[in-house]
This record gives C-alpha cells, structure tokens and sequence, in this order.
C-alpha cells in the first residue's frame, strides 16, 4: 500500500481543523465530526487549543484511501505558530492550502503558498465555507490567481453559495486547458493543432501537480460535506505517494518532540531510507549522541499502534531518546554521514527566526528553578523559542514571534506545571557584526594571565549571512586537540554576546596563537592540575582573548527589518503615507489596482506591531497588512540598543577574573 504525508495548511480561522474532522468523517475513521467550538476535535488535544478555538501544535492522524494509506498532520493557522508550520515542511509529500470562500486571500495564505511554491510541494486549494453568507467563487480564483498564483486548475464549480445547500459540481472547465498547456509544449501542440482527448489532460493534470507546477482548486464546506469526496479523489489520484527504500541505511529526521505521561520524550520522526526497529542502536544529532530506540509507533485509522518497526515512507513515534531534539536528524549507528544527508537537507529553516524576546516575571510563590525547568522544556519543544537565563538578575527571557506566545507560554506553565507568570514589554532582537578587523593574543604565564594557556585570535568582518566561521592558524598537532576544541566551542558561545550585549554573525575568527603547559606530576603522586593545562584554562582564557579581538575591531548594532505590503483603498493612500513615515516604514513601491492601492517597502520591526494597530483606523478597516522578516539594518536613530549581559563579562577584566578564578576555586 501507498503512503502519503499530508499537511494541512491556512490562515487562522480558515476551516483546516474542521476540514480534518471531516476528512476522517469521511473516510470512517471517526463516528461523528469534531467541533471547534466545542473543543471534541481530534487534533486540537491542548487545552488551550480547545479553549480559544485554534491550533497550535502540530498533530498527526492516519486513515486509509483506498489504495493509499494518508499520514494527514494539522498544522496552526495563527503567523506566531509559523514555526511548527515550518518543522512539518520537511518532511511532506504533498499539501491542501485552506482558503476562505468569505474571507479569501489572507496575508499568511500569501506567505504559505510561496514557501510551499519554493519547496515544490506538491499542494491541492480548498476553498472552505462555500456555505456561508458572502462566500464568492469568481472573485477568490482571480484573487488567489493575481495573489498566490496563475497556475489554478478550478476542478468544478460551486453552486447554491451563501446556503446550506451549496454544492460542488466536478469537472475541467476550457481554462483547464489553457493552463495546463503554459507548462507542457507537447500538450500546447495537440491544443493548436486540434483537440485534446480527456484521457490526456487529466494525465497531464497529475503529472504537472506531481511536480507542483500547477494546484488543482475544489469548492466546498467542512460543515456540510460538500466537496469533501471530491477533495479525497484528487488527493488519491494527483499527489505523489512517498518515496524511500525500506532496506536502505537509516535515514530519518525528527520534526516534533512530545512527553509522555511520565516526562519521558517521544519524538515523531519521518523515515526516508531504511527500517528503525526497537532495540536498534542509533546516532542523532550534531554530536552525534547514541541512543537505543525503546519503543515504536506508527499512525493508524485515527490513532497511534505499537509496532516492531517504521519503515521509509512513515512517520513513528520514538521512546527512549532522551537527548533527542527537534531537527535532528537519524541514522544506524553503524551508519555514514552521506545517509544523514536526506534528512538534513528535508529539515531546513523555511521561515525567519523570531526576532522578538520577552522576560519572563514569575508570580509571587513561583519557584524561579522549576520555572527554568520548565522554560528549559518549552524550548525542546520549539526550538525556535531561545530560553535566556541570567544568574546575576536572576531573569529568563524567551524569544517570541508574536503577542499570542505570550499567552500561550503562560497557560502551558500555569496547566502542565502550576507555574503563574506574567511579562515585560516586548523588545526586538538584535545582532552585531564586526566593523572591521582586529586581533589579541594572551601567553601562558605572562602579563598578568592567570591560566595555563596560550591563546590569540583575529576577528574579521565576513560577507552577510555566512554566519561564524572558525579557522586555524597554527597547526593542529602543536597541542591536544581538546584544548583547540575547547577554545572552539567557547568563540562559539562567546559570540552569543557582543560588544553591546547582542549576538555576534557573519564573521571569521581564526586562532593565531596556541601553547600549553604539558602534564606535570610529582614522584609518587598523581596529576598536578596547578602546574598543567587542562581544557578549563582554555574555555576560561578564550572569552578575555575573544571580546578584546572584538573591541579592536568594532562591532555595530543591526536591527531587523520587516519587508511589508499593505492592500488599503486608493483614497486613503494620502492618510497612510506620513503614518508610515512617522513609523520609520519606508515605501519602494506604490501601485493601483483600481480602487485598491498596493504599498511595498520596509519596516522596522519594533513598529510592526504600531502599524498592525493603526491599519484600520487609517483604511475604515479595509486595509490588509502582511509582514515578514526580511534584513537586518544598521541602528541608525536614536541611541545604540543594548542587551543585558548573562555572563562574566569579559569586557571587564577585573570583574571577570574575580568570578572565574572564584568559580575554578583559584
């Protein structure tokens, strides 16, 4: 039998969680059909899910079709949860895109059909709600065709909109054709030259879908039924069933991470090649740890079910993985790294990061350890939510995409673990990069360098977006590797905090001094760690060496930017303009669509969440606003933004010496 891993994907509010329940209503894996407003659906298992309505993680549910057994995942409609939209990308084989027959084209509906377009997965469009007053047919397709698309593919018409008994009614209309040609020469030739026999355009429909050249639309409701049959058929006959050899080294990549009713993870994992099997030995991770795989479940009719094993194709349920984390990726622990390649490659960051962060204020009997405990926890969940903890303020700051985080982070703590917090406003995030060049160096035993090392670093400025990159100077073999492996993973955690306090990028750091003091004992005794090095003189002596190298270089403060289209009626461009201006935004390029106008540019964005606020009042609520991360920019007005350092301060080298040799018991 077949398989199929199906994401369904929308905007908030758009019917994917209803158009779920009727699927597996459909295909009889459930009795009745889940209610949102009520909080009986199969997939939204949070309470919180139930309570406001809308999904926010991930959720994996299996039926059969036929000849094809369908892994479908729910995924959140809400942009502050695009990061679970993210993990579930890598590893589909085909998508639905829910879009509203009433509300249309939303900004997020934009901004998932041009990660799916890029990804090129296969995607099938269900416009929902053809039964609800105001639902349109002409005007969404040729909103969705001059918004996400040209390449539509209507397979039928509605009939009866804005009642309950509305209907879809199957079949290729003549633009099918014109379509369906733009992609294929062959098929655009037999059209100038005569007919084209159904047989072929329905082929050519499955092929070009198949390689997501075009996205075949149905009309319908997830309340009534209507197009839910027809939908089912397309996803049977137009998606491609998921590729992997079974017997095949172990390739596999983890895109969500649960706990079980005792604490312990479970990790959900797409199998690309090869068979996991309870008891196997395998590698994860960058390290890579080695674990043994306790337990095993695969999807099933509605629900999860031991099983020996989970071959290519499927997604399982993993036990006994303790360390394991979300994108990491699995193979035999006999395996090479060439076979962890298709994994890693199918889980790669689609989305900006949050560029947001927050601090965390525990309640008045809240217990500061079990709230980082539990922070700590949230964080493997979501590895895009960066927990933050300084000793010194005794603080825990999050990174967040949005408001609606917030509320979620906080009745998690208050449900899962009785924990009551509030926040602090909001802040952007911020990096640095080096201005310029610049290098030090400390010797082992001179000038007042207190520990067993010999360490001396350049920093230089490297090309945007290449990240940090550490070389070597000095030979490899002039010293132990674990020391030069020490000084490594201490750059690396160093320039998490700059000059200013913010995270260190697109640089180079090269090591251009090493030296040691080898291992010393007296007669009859043992090692004498006050006359040889060891790796903490390196990890202590590193970060002096590091932010000295970075203050003769220079580092400036960039802040992110937010590229943003705003859709509003023509006559009220006037009033937009100075509010944009006084928010910072700047306009690249004005457009009319006839009463619409169309504003493209960017934003600072700490005035994202101002300008969202304003929209309405500026465009008597008709203005759409969309937004995404797009670069960072130098801080050019006001005073440079400064982060709060967690460490020792090594810009402080008094203060830092006194709390590490403290530390070290020197």
């Amino acid at each position: 039998m077949h398989l199929l891993n199906l994401g369904i994907l929308a905007h908030v509010d758009a019917g994917k969680t209803s158009l779920t329940e009727r699927l597996l209503h459909s295909v009889g894996v459930i009795d009745e059909v889940g209610s949102v407003d009520a909080g009986s659906t199969r997939t939204d298992t949070l309470a919180l899910e139930r309570q406001r309505g809308i999904t926010i993680k991930a959720a994996v549910v299996s039926f059969p079709l036929d000849g094809v057994t369908v892994n479908l995942i729910d995924t959140p409609g809400h942009p502050d949860f695009i990061a679970e939209v993210e993990r579930v990308l890598g590893v589909l084989d085909g998508a639905v895109l829910v879009v509203s027959a009433v509300e249309g084209v939303q900004a997020q509906t934009r901004v998932l059909m041009r990660t799916l377009r890029r990804l090129r997965i296969p995607t099938l469009v269900f416009v929902n709600k053809i039964d609800r007053r105001g639902a349109g047919e002409d005007e969404v397709l040729r909103a969705m065709a001059r918004r996400l698309t040209p390449a539509l593919v209507p397979m039928g018409t509605a009939t009866g909109l804005g009642t309950r008994g509305a209907r879809f009614v199957p079949g290729l209309g003549p633009g099918a054709l014109d379509v369906l040609a733009d992609q294929d020469d062959d098929l655009l030739a037999a059209y100038v030259h005569g007919s084209v026999a159904p047989a072929r355009l329905r082929a050519a429909l499955a092929v070009q879908t198949r390689r997501a050249r075009v996205h075949p639309v149905y009309f319908g409701s997830a309340v009534t039924g209507a197009g839910v049959t027809d939908l089912l058929g397309g996803i049977e006959e137009l998606l491609p069933a998921a590729a992997g050899d079974p017997d095949g080294p172990l390739s596999a990549t983890v895109f969500k991470v649960d706990r079980g009713p005792a604490g312990e993870k479970v990790a959900y994992a797409r199998v690309f090649t090869g068979t996991l099997r309870t008891r196997d030995r395998i590698l994860f991770g960058d390290g890579p740890q080695e674990g043994k795989v306790t337990a095993v479940s695969v999807f099933d009719r509605g629900t999860d079910v031991r099983q020996e094993s989970v071959g290519a194709g499927r997604i399982g349920r993993l036990w006994g993985l303790g360390g394991i984390r979300i994108g990491d990726t699995i193979r035999g622990a006999a395996g090479t790294g060439e076979c962890a390649d298709v994994a890693r490659s199918a889980y790669r960051q689609h989305f900006a990061p949050p560029t947001l962060e927050t601090v965390v204020v525990p309640g008045p009997h809240a217990d500061r350890r079990a709230l980082h405990i539990a922070l700590t926890q949230l964080a493997e969940h979501d590895p895009l939510i960066g927990v933050r903890h300084d000793e010194r303020r005794q603080e825990t700051s999050v990174s967040l995409y949005g408001e609606v985080q917030k509320e979620v982070i906080q009745a998690t703590l208050a449900d899962e673990y009785g924990l009551d917090v509030t926040f602090r406003e909001t802040t952007v995030i911020c990096v640095e990069r080096p201005v310029g060049g610049g290098a030090a160096v400390e010797f082992n035993k001179k000038d007042g360098n207190p520990f067993l090392a010999t360490v001396g670093l350049r920093v230089d400025a490297a090309p945007v977006g290449s990240g940090v990159d550490f070389r070597l100077a000095v030979e490899l073999g002039s010293m132990p590797y674990a020391f030069f492996k020490a000084v490594e993973d201490t750059v690396r955690d160093t320039l998490g905090q700059g000059l200013h306090g913010w995270r260190v990028t697109d640089c180079a750091v090269t090591m251009t001094h090493s030296g040691y003091s080898p291992r010393q004992s007296h007669a009859h005794q043992g090692f004498d760690k006050s006359m040889s090095s060891t790796g903490a003189d390196f990890r202590a002596l590193t970060p002096l060496v590091l932010t000295e190298a970075l203050r003769r270089a220079g580092t400036r403060v960039y802040e992110p930017m937010h590229r943003f289209r705003i859709e509003a009626p023509a006559d009220t461009l006037g009033t937009l303009l100075p509010v944009l201006a006084r928010l910072a935004a700047v306009p690249q390029s004005t457009g009319t669509h006839g009463s619409v106008c169309v504003l493209e540019g960017a934003v600072p964005a700490a005035r994202v969440h101002g300008l969202d606020r304003r929209l309405p009042g500026l465009t008597r609520g008709e203005g759409e606003l969309e937004t995404a991360f797009d670069h960072w920019a130098p801080v050019t007005r006001g005073t440079v933004p400064e982060r709060p350092r967690t460490d020792h301060n090594p810009l402080n080298r008094k203060e830092y010496l006194l709390n590490v040799t403290k530390r070290l018991g020197g």
